[in-house]
Formats: C-alpha cells, sequence, structure tokens
C-alpha cells in the first residue's frame, strides 16, 4: 500500500500528497466521475460546478484545508476543482442522489460498519470500509506533520486526494466514518471529509465533538470519533449534530442509518441490511469476555446475511465490498489494518506513530 508522509505547511502537505499519489487521484476522479452518472446523474462539468460553490464558505470557515488541497493540485498537477470534488463527493453522492420516484435505478454502493469500546483499561475503534471494489485500488496510508504548531500529528487511510479520513493522532484520538443517505446540503458548514479532518487535529473527544457541533456538517454522515477516554458518535445531516453515547457496557455501534430522532429530515430507505448489521455487531460483542483486538477483528469477519453482512462481498445485487480494515487501541496508539476482505486480505499494515 503506498504510504504518503508529508509535513510542513499546508501547501507543503498537500503538494507532497499530490506528488506521490498523483495516479491514485487521477483513479479517483475517474471512479467518482462514474459514480456520480450513476447515482446522481451529473457529468463531470455539473459536479465542478457544484464543487466550486464550496469555495468561498471553505475561504472563510477552513482556509488551512483549502491551502493543502491546493497543495495537492499543484504536486499532481490537477486543477483544484477536480481535488476539491473528491473532497465533497460525500455531499454529492448521498446528498444529491437521484430521485427514484422520477425513474432512475437506485444502486446502493456503502455498508460500513463501526465500533467504539472502552473496556476495564482499553479504547478500542475499528470499522469495515465498505465501498465500492474499483476504489480500493486507489486508498492510501498517509502520515501528516505540522511542526511548529501544537496540531498533533496523524495517521490514517484515505482516498487519495482526500484530506481527511480514517485513523487516529498522536494524542490517542481516533475517527471512523459511516455514510448516511439523507437529503439537504448546507454548503456553508464543514464538508464531511473536513470534518473528519477536524476531529484528526483534535488533542481529545471531548475537542473533537464540541469542534464539529460548533462547525456543523454540510450534510449526511455518522462520524464516530474516540480517545482513550472512549467514544461518542456524531450523526451529523445539514441541520444538526446529534450525540450517541456509550452504552452500559462501554459500546458505541454504527452502520447506515439515523438512529437519534430524525422527524426533521428526509432519509429514504437506502440500505435494508444496515439495521441486520447493527443488530449483528451488538450481539457479537456479547459473546466476547475479554476484548482485544483479535477477538474484535473476528467480528468483523463475520458472514452472517452474506453477501450483505458486516464482512461484505460484491454479489449479486450487493455492490458493495469491504476494501479495509481498521482496528485502532486507542490507548497505547497500536493500529491493525487490513487491506481487502479481512477474511482474505491481500495486505496488513501497522499505522505507528
Amino acid at each position: 500500500m503506498l504510504e504518503i508522509r508529508c509535513s510542513g505547511t499546508p501547501h507543503e502537505i498537500g503538494f507532497a500528497h499530490g506528488k506521490a499519489a498523483k495516479k491514485k487521484i487521477e483513479g479517483s476522479i475517474d471512479f467518482y466521475g462514474q459514480l456520480f452518472q450513476e447515482s446522481c446523474s451529473m457529468g463531470w462539468a455539473e459536479v465542478l460546478q457544484e464543487a466550486s460553490k464550496y469555495l468561498e464558505p471553505l475561504n472563510k470557515i477552513a482556509p488551512r484545508y483549502l491551502a493543502e488541497i491546493g497543495g495537492i493540485s499543484d504536486g499532481a498537477d490537477i486543477p483544484l476543482l477536480d481535488v476539491l470534488a473528491l473532497n465533497v463527493r460525500s455531499e454529492i453522492a448521498f446528498g444529491l442522489f437521484s430521485d427514484t420516484s422520477k425513474g432512475f435505478v437506485d444502486v446502493p454502493s456503502d455498508g460500513c460498519t463501526s465500533l467504539g469500546w472502552l473496556t476495564g483499561s482499553t479504547s478500542f475503534l475499528c470499522q469495515n470500509w465498505d465501498w465500492r471494489v474499483e476504489q480500493g485500488q486507489n486508498l492510501a496510508i498517509c502520515y501528516i506533520s505540522q511542526p511548529s504548531t501544537d496540531i498533533p500529528d496523524i495517521a490514517m487511510v484515505t482516498e487519495a486526494g482526500i484530506i481527511g479520513k480514517i485513523g487516529f493522532n498522536s494524542k490517542g484520538v481516533g475517527c471512523c466514518l459511516n455514510a448516511i443517505r439523507c437529503r439537504g446540503l448546507d454548503r456553508s458548514k464543514l464538508p464531511i471529509h473536513f470534518a473528519l479532518r477536524t476531529v484528526l487535529e483534535s488533542r481529545s473527544r471531548g475537542e473533537a465533538v464540541e469542534l464539529t457541533k460548533s462547525f456543523g456538517v454540510a450534510g449526511g454522515g455518522h462520524i464516530l470519533v474516540g480517545d482513550p477516554t472512549g467514544s461518542t458518535g456524531l450523526e451529523c445531516t445539514s441541520l444538526w449534530v446529534k450525540e450517541l453515547a456509550m452504552d452500559d457496557e462501554g459500546r458505541v455501534f454504527h452502520t447506515n442509518h439515523l438512529l437519534v430522532d430524525k422527524h426533521d429530515i428526509d432519509e429514504p430507505p437506502w440500505l435494508m441490511d444496515s439495521a441486520m448489521r447493527l443488530e449483528r455487531v451488538q450481539e457479537l460483542t456479547c459473546n466476547i469476555s475479554e476484548p482485544t483486538l483479535d477477538a474484535i477483528f473476528d467480528i468483523f469477519k463475520d458472514t452472517k446475511g452474506y453477501p450483505a453482512s458486516i464482512n461484505r462481498k460484491e454479489e449479486a445485487d450487493s455492490k458493495p465490498q469491504t476494501l479495509f480494515s481498521i482496528l485502532m487501541d486507542l490507548t497505547s496508539k497500536n493500529t491493525h489494518v487490513t487491506f481487502g476482505r479481512p477474511t482474505e486480505y491481500s495486505e496488513r499494515a501497522i499505522l505507528k506513530l
């Protein structure tokens, strides 16, 4: 797996990312060009027009991140709006999806399952990241350091060209992501991948939660935030960010549908397996008396409900597949990543800061 090591100013960080991952970024653009046409009936020119709507608000609320995207653009020699479009891909795919009542075909493309678990001595943060198989070749491990600042160092798995994704930092703060598909966008707020980067730059779970709620999130999604003191789920829509607390066993679970009160949100039915996977991950944790990374990894190998299981497979009408599994011990800052389905992974990496 490509490892990118970035350090310096926002532009320098972006330039290193863009230069090292140029081919993968081009692959990401090709992939999303096809996906947006399929799911949103948008050609790439329309996608770029949509991305341009974020320039002015991002320059106000997240200028460092916009500068980093400019660095990626320069390093990869790819137009700025193309890179920005990748970074607002969730807002486009899950906020501007086509209306099936008008004859468009609804093709499910996600399926992630996440778990935060505070045990007696350890805080775990884990997930299977499920997406279209074609995008697996465009993943990368990215390390980010910003010397002369108080921003923690970051290690994350990301899609090439995207500045914030799934991982942890040198303070033991980590995040996972579940897609939520609901209508409505507020472009004055942080796109969800910018919100993930904000979490990864935070010094504690509390700070990450406070910042995410303060900025707001442009569209739908669930961010699972953890640190050595435990985990908090953040269900995000264009209208609000609401918290999910740990249960009595120190756990937070999530799949791909909203769990909090959502009377003011239009969330059309999407992944019929989401509720089943949520129930299943809860059930499996109850069978573990002493949680360890290996024991939790077995949860993410589960195939009940195959192919639309926790360990997902592209087969028949199930388009997504598990592309990587990440298991973070935030107490010791020990993170294991497997690329591919957890029962047949092609590569294993240990992320260290």
